[in-house]
């Protein structure tokens, strides 16, 4: 029973880690686009690298973000008929859909998307845009 309590704090501090992390970039992400409208309107500027940020940026807050919204509750749901239940109820419901939608649906992305990732690495892939960013395998990643 101990090591259960022990693994649940393991995993509280690690979705709180990501949470935090997905926060600190999302912040960056705002300053991002504050930055690129700013150029585009003010000094006719335009980055495509700061652009594909963007898109890289939004990536990662909402990966990261996943763990910290599934431990608050955060994540979407039906609520119409989830608020209605128990709580056992919704404690079932969040297991069962952690167990064969979550898990498998992860399992996956991981899965397919470690050949992607390979590949992008192995090939050096970058933007094929002038000016955007390169090492693209660490967002496939």
């Amino acid at each position: 029973m101990k090591s259960l309590i022990r693994m649940e704090e393991l995993i509280n501090k690690v979705a709180d880690l990501l949470g935090w992390l997905a926060s600190s970039l999302f912040l960056l992400l705002v300053l991002n686009v504050f930055y690129n409208v700013v150029m585009r309107y003010l000094f006719n500027q335009v980055s495509i690298g700061s652009q594909e940020l963007e898109w890289h940026l939004f990536s990662a807050v909402f990966l990261l973000g996943i763990p910290y919204a599934l431990k608050t509750g955060g994540h979407v749901r039906i609520d119409i008929f989830y608020e209605r239940q128990t709580d056992k109820s919704q404690a079932i419901i969040d297991l069962l859909g952690c167990l064969f939608l979550l898990l498998p649906f992860s399992f996956l992305i991981f899965f397919y998307g470690l050949g992607f990732t390979q590949e992008a690495y192995q090939l050096g892939e970058s933007s094929g845009d002038p000016g955007g960013l390169s090492h693209r395998w660490i967002i496939k990643a």
